[in-house]
């Protein structure tokens, strides 16, 4: 199956691969919060941590002096979503999960826009970061997370 997620994201666009970063983020915390229900403690930090390794991902490639208050807000955001995320798996909640979740999602949806105008998306780039987004995006859990929740046109 990673095959084909990675054969999926050649060619995506820099917001695309953004979209399946957060597609991804919210999958690993599907699988958390399952894992939380079932009291399976290491599923529930493997998947935890997959979700933070694609947040941090995420605020270091933040160009604050190219990005301005946009960038800060992603910043906080991140920061804040982190923690969210810290705090659902030491309580093992599932309620904390579906929490960071749908604020995922919120932010999702809004890059779901960006990539809709074809003004503001720029062209598929090649290169270190990107590879290591895609990596992140496709990297499987083996979770029975679902992978359809309003999702881009390929599943992170």
């Amino acid at each position: 199956m990673a095959s084909y997620r990675e054969h999926a994201l050649e060619g995506a666009s820099a917001v695309d691969l953004v979209v399946a970063l957060y597609d991804g983020i919210m999958r690993f915390l599907y699988a958390a919060g399952e894992a939380a229900d079932r009291g399976d403690e290491a599923a529930r930090r493997v998947a935890v941590k997959r979700a933070l390794d694609i947040i941090i991902h995420l605020q270091a490639r933040l160009r604050m002096d190219v990005g301005g208050r946009p960038a800060q807000v992603l910043s906080e955001f991140y920061a804040s979503t982190f923690a969210q995320i810290l705090q659902a798996s030491q309580s093992a909640s599932r309620q904390k999960f579906d929490h960071a979740i749908d604020c995922v999602r919120n932010v999702r949806d809004a890059w779901r826009e960006v990539a809709k105008d074809p003004n503001a998306v720029p062209a598929p780039q090649r290169g270190v970061e990107i590879g290591s987004a895609r990596r992140l995006a496709t990297n499987d859990i083996g979770g029975s997370a679902p992978d359809s929740f309003g999702a881009s046109s390929w599943t992170a």
